[in-house]
C-alpha cells in the first residue's frame, strides 16, 4: 500500500483507496445476492463463483446464453492466474525479506534469485500435503506472525514521522494505472467469497446492514488507507514494493519483522496454491486412467517450480504485483459480478424508469476494462524498463 501511495501522492492516494474500496464492497455485495436470487430459482443451497457466473448467463438475456460457458471458464482462468501470481508474489516477498536478514547476519549478498531457488525444495515438500485440514496449522501461524510484525511495523512507521509538506499531494496522471492495480490487488478477495458465504452458519448475515462484509471491508479500507498513508509519509520515494523491506536492516526488532512476514508469507502460499491446484486437477484428472496419486504429485511439483521461475523471471514486485491487479482482479472483481448481476435482474432491473441499476453496472464495468488495459500496460512497461 505505501507504494501504490508512491503512485498517487498522499491525499490522491488516501481519497482514491477509500473510492476504490467501495466499488470492491459494492462489487462482492451484487455478486452475493445474485447468488442468493439463483439459489431461490434453482432451488440449491450453494454455488461456487464460475458456476454462478454460468446459471446466471444461462438465465439471463437470451444474448448471454451463447456465453454462459465462456463466462464459467474465463472466471476460472482468471482465478488461477490470480491466485499462481499471487505465488509467484509471495516467493519473491519471501526472498527478499530473507535476504534482508541473512546478508547482515553472514555478511553475504547473495542475489535475491539465489534465495527463490533455494525455497524451492521446501515449498514442494509442504504443498505436497493434499488435505487442507492439515494445513490449517500453517494457515494460524502465518496469522499469528503477520499480525505480530504488522503491529511492529506500525510502530517503526509511526517514529519520527516527517511533516506533510514534504510528500506530494497528487502524482502525475500516468502513474495512476499503477496505483489502481496495486490497491486491488491487495483490497479484493473476491475468489474467497462465495466459499465463505457457502460455508457460514448463517449466509444472510454477510450482506446487509451492518453485516459481516460491510463490517469487515470498513476495517480493512481503514487499515490499508493508514498503512499506505504512513509508510509513503515516512519513506517518501525510497517506499520499497514491500514496507519491511524498508525498516533499518541492522536494527534487531526490524529483523524480526522481516522473518515473521517472511515465514507468514511461506505458509500463506501454501494455502494460495490450494484454489488453483483443485481448479487444474479438476480439468486434467480425467486425462489420467491410472497413477492418479503419481499423476497428481507430478502437477502440484510443476505448479510450484512454475512460480519460483516466474518469480525468477520477474523479479520486479511492484511491477508485478500491479500487473497481476490489473489483468484479473479487475475483472473477477469487477467486470464480472457486474455481468452476473445484470444478467441475474435482467427481467427487473429497478432503481427508477431509467433502469439506474443497470447504468450502475456499466460503469463499473468500464471502470474495471479501463483498470484492465491502463493498468496492465504502464505495468508491462515498467517490468520491462527494469530489465
Amino acid at each position: 500500500m505505501p507504494l501504490a501511495f508512491a503512485h498517487a501522492g498522499l491525499a490522491m492516494g488516501f481519497v482514491n483507496t477509500i473510492i476504490v474500496g467501495i466499488i470492491c464492497t459494492h462489487s462482492i455485495e451484487i455478486l452475493v445476492k445474485s447468488a442468493h436470487m439463483i439459489y431461490q430459482r434453482n432451488r440449491i443451497p450453494a454455488i461456487g463463483f464460475a458456476d454462478l457466473a454460468e446459471a446466471s448467463f444461462q438465465m439471463g438475456p437470451k444474448l448471454f446464453h451463447r456465453y454462459a460457458q465462456t463466462a464459467k471458464f474465463l472466471i476460472n482462468f482468471f482465478l488461477v492466474t490470480d491466485l499462481i501470481g499471487c505465488c509467484a508474489v509471495y516467493v519473491v516477498l519471501v526472498a527478499k525479506n530473507l535476504k534482508q536478514v541473512v546478508d547482515i547476519r553472514t555478511e553475504t549478498d547473495y542475489d535475491t534469485r539465489i534465495y527463490m531457488v533455494v525455497l524451492l525444495i521446501p515449498l514442494i515438500l509442504i504443498n505436497l500435503i493434499k488435505n487442507l485440514k492439515y494445513l490449517s496449522p500453517c494457515s494460524m501461524i502465518a496469522n499469528v506472525l503477520m499480525v505480530t510484525g504488522l503491529g511492529i511495523t506500525f510502530y517503526f512507521l509511526c517514529q519520527d514521522i516527517p511533516p506533510l509538506d514534504e510528500r506530494p499531494q497528487f502524482i502525475e496522471v500516468q502513474q495512476w494505472p499503477l496505483f489502481f492495480g496495486t490497491v486491488i490487488f491487495a483490497m479484493e478477495g473476491i475468489g474467497v467469497v462465495m466459499p465463505l458465504e457457502n460455508n457460514m452458519l448463517n449466509p444472510s448475515h454477510f450482506i446487509g446492514c451492518p453485516g459481516i462484509l460491510n463490517i469487515g471491508m470498513t476495517i480493512l479500507i481503514t487499515l490499508y488507507s493508514v498503512t499506505g498513508f504512513l509508510g509513503y509519509l515516512k519513506y517518501g520515494n525510497k517506499t520499497e514494493s514491500v514496507i519491511t523491506l524498508n525498516l533499518d536492516k541492522h536494527d534487531p526488532l526490524a529483523q524480526s519483522v522481516k522473518l515473521m512476514i517472511a515465514i507468514g508469507i511461506f505458509f500463506t502460499y501454501t494455502i494460495q496454491f490450494y484454489v488453483p491446484m483443485g481448479v487444474i486437477w479438476h480439468y486434467v484428472k480425467t486425462k489420467f486412467s491410472k497413477n492418479l496419486n503419481i499423476a497428481e504429485y507430478a502437477l502440484r511439483i510443476s505448479l510450484v517450480t512454475f512460480t519460483v521461475l516466474l518469480a525468477i523471471v520477474v523479479p520486479n514486485l511492484g511491477g508485478f504485483i500491479s500487473l497481476i491487479g490489473a489483468v484479473t482482479i479487475s475483472m473477477l472483481g469487477l467486470v464480472f459480478p457486474a455481468l452476473i448481476e445484470t444478467a441475474t435482474i435482467y427481467e427487473n432491473p429497478g432503481f427508477g424508469k431509467f433502469n439506474w441499476r443497470l447504468i450502475k453496472n456499466i460503469f463499473i464495468i468500464f471502470f474495471g476494462f479501463l483498470g484492465f488495459f491502463s493498468g496492465t500496460y504502464v505495468s508491462l512497461k515498467e517490468i520491462f524498463e527494469s530489465y
